[in-house]
């Protein structure tokens, strides 16, 4: 017997394919326009021939979104996403891994526990991905949240996956180092694109600005997002373990001295990663302000592999003392 994730993703996944082969479009592009058939409950695009419209909308009728919650719709879609970028291979269409995500938002729900309102960023969302895990495991709590990308692709992929699981999220198609239109957050959550930044002129309004040749787009989003953070708000970065031995790593030492304290930095099992290279970390800043305070330690760990059930309840467990100490009951 399929699981509702698996009979959800089959439905995304041969639907998708029809529409690629009538629009000649990648697979990519034919779940993002799939997706928005299954939220409208019909076939959008007027170029599809009667007779697969005709069995496109049969498949579509004959699911209901509302007897999935928005966990197993987020998974069967970030699979289908997840085919479509293997096909479709390029170096900033990488999915946050669901574990980190998952753990992301355990974190972010522990460190706002006295927050009755949010209001969430993600500057670089890509499908959306880690932001709508945050906001399904988020308990009790209203929020408003944000998120940019500037591939076109990703930011329709990401509207589609916030319709199906009904979260009204503010996404913009743009540049997330660009000035935003956006409310300044309670959080910030963001896998941080690592490389270079390609754009000079744009650049050169970061203090973390290369002094010669390109400046590294992680440390442009770290600066971009604690400007668009409230005072004393958080801010939850997945971060490349080479973050503080680069060429450029002092410069940016100092600038989160000045702006932010360091809260923790949680390593990730290196078992996650093809390579000691591609290791990451998740670091967590919380934003300088009048009642915001050093940890007497900060929250440093490596993580158990998330597999090992109960290592990570035990890691989990320390973690909630340290917030109880650190942050009062």
């Amino acid at each position: 017997m399929a699981t509702p994730v698996e009979r959800l993703f089959a439905l995304f996944d041969e639907t998708a394919k029809i529409l690629q082969d009538e629009l000649q479009c990648t697979y990519l592009e034919a779940v993002a326009e799939t997706g928005e058939n299954v939220f409208h409950g019909d076939v959008l695009q007027e170029e599809v021939s009667e007779l697969n419209a005709k069995r496109l909308k049969k498949q579509y009728t004959g699911i209901q979104l509302e007897r999935f919650t928005n966990e197993e719709i987020r998974k069967a879609f970030q699979l289908a996403v997840l085919k479509g970028m293997k096909e479709h291979v390029q170096p900033h269409h990488q999915m946050t891994p669901d574990a980190v995500s998952l753990f992301i938002s355990y974190l972010v729900n522990q460190f706002t526990r006295k927050h009755l309102a949010l209001t969430i960023l993600d500057p670089a969302v890509g499908t959306a991905n880690l932001l709508t895990t945050v906001l399904n495991h988020l308990k009790g709590k209203q929020t408003k949240s944000y998120g940019v990308d500037v591939d076109d692709v990703l930011i329709k992929l990401a509207y589609v996956n916030a319709n199906l699981q009904k979260h009204a999220i503010h996404l913009f198609n743009q540049d997330g180092l660009q000035p935003l239109f956006v409310e300044l957050a309670d959080v910030v959550v963001c896998d941080l694109p690592v490389g270079y930044y390609p754009h000079k002129e744009n650049a050169s309004r970061f203090v973390l600005k290369a002094e010669e040749g390109h400046s590294y787009a992680h440390h442009l989003f770290i600066e971009q997002s604690l400007y668009y953070t409230k005072e004393g708000g958080y801010l939850f970065f997945l971060i490349p373990n080479t973050l503080f031995s680069s060429d450029q790593a002092a410069k940016l030492h100092e600038f989160i001295k000045e702006h932010a304290v360091i809260q923790g930095l949680l390593q990730l099992p290196l078992s996650m990663f093809k390579t000691e290279k591609a290791a990451k970390s998740i670091f967590i800043l919380q934003k300088k302000g009048e009642n915001v305070k050093a940890p007497k330690k900060a929250l440093l760990a490596e993580l158990p592999r998330f597999s090992n059930k109960q290592a990570m309840q035990a890691m989990m467990r320390k973690i909630d003392e340290w917030i109880a100490e650190e942050k009062g009951k």
